[in-house]
């Protein structure tokens, strides 16, 4: 009876897994089929790096791919020691009462819609950006950036403790044994033991970042150029596929939406397969 099941289980299980499969195969073909137009005849290259003209029939998306990478990575480099030094403040509370507090803090900035995340960006961020630098409308790459950072911070910092938990507890013990610190734990012992995990949170977060459509367009300002500065205002991949998908379905203008998708469809394709790789790595190699 029991082996019965297990077999039942098995099938369902490999049946869920060859849906996901198809699934997402089938969401690439079809960007992939409505976005043929813009990737024949020779003009890959000239999507790629060409300014956004429609008037002028030019419709590269070179200006939304920079602003992408400029927010997201802005965002990361922001988030990243934010979060590390929050999940090593946790960590070092250990399981009492602070530490329960300060991760419970944390779980709960991760159930914040994204939305109002946008709105505290529009009514406290982005005239904070405004006066003190007194350039343009304060919507831009910065603002983008920080309030971006502020909202992949907290998934971050959630897996960082959740890696720094699993490492064996007679490690920390032999440390602290030898006469060393907790500080001298953490960095010498539990961080090297938990960089899967880290790499697995910045590798997600960093999708998160370049895939958010809210924060970008309602924060940066969709301005379809390429932003020099961080006070720029940009437009990114996700908020141009919100903004253009009212128009015309048989326009080249519309089918660089699928363009985009293929992008991102691809950005977050390599880092999964990157994540993949980090965890089959031995440590050591």
């Amino acid at each position: 009876m029991n082996g019965w099941r297990e077999r039942a289980a098995q099938g369902i299980f490999a049946l869920a897994a060859l849906v996901s499969a198809l699934l997402t195969g089938s969401i690439f073909g079809f960007l992939l089929f409505f976005g043929l137009p813009l990737l024949t005849g020779g003009r890959l290259t000239a999507i790629l790096t060409q300014p956004w003209a429609p008037y002028q029939g030019a419709y590269g998306i070179a200006p939304m791919l920079a602003g992408t990478m400029a927010i997201s990575l802005l965002a990361m480099s922001i988030a990243l020691p934010l979060a590390m030094g929050c999940a090593m403040l946790i960590s070092l509370s250990g399981p009492g009462p602070t530490g329960r507090l300060l991760r419970k803090a944390v779980a709960m900035m991760t159930a914040v819609p994204t939305v109002v995340y946008g709105f505290v960006g529009i009514f406290l961020l982005v005239p904070v950006v405004r006066q003190l630098f007194d350039h343009g409308s304060g919507m831009c790459v910065l603002a983008a950036g920080l309030m971006l950072a502020l909202m992949v911070a907290p998934t971050m910092i959630l897996f960082f403790c959740d890696a720094f938990a699993r490492v064996p507890r007679d490690y920390g013990l032999a440390v602290l044994a030898l006469g060393g610190t907790e500080t001298e734990k953490l960095l010498y012992v539990t961080l090297p033991c938990a960089w899967r995990g880290v790499l697995t949170g910045t590798i997600l977060a960093l999708g998160r970042a370049i895939g958010d459509t809210l924060i970008a367009l309602m924060i940066a300002g969709n301005a379809v150029r390429t932003p020099t500065s961080l006070l720029d205002s940009a437009r990114t991949l996700t908020a141009h596929i919100a903004l253009v998908f009212a128009a015309d379905t048989e326009s080249l203008e519309f089918k660089s939406i699928f363009a985009c998708g293929l992008l991102l469809y691809l950005f977050t394709a390599v880092m999964v397969v990157g994540i993949r790789a980090a965890g089959r790595r031995r440590p050591g190699r």
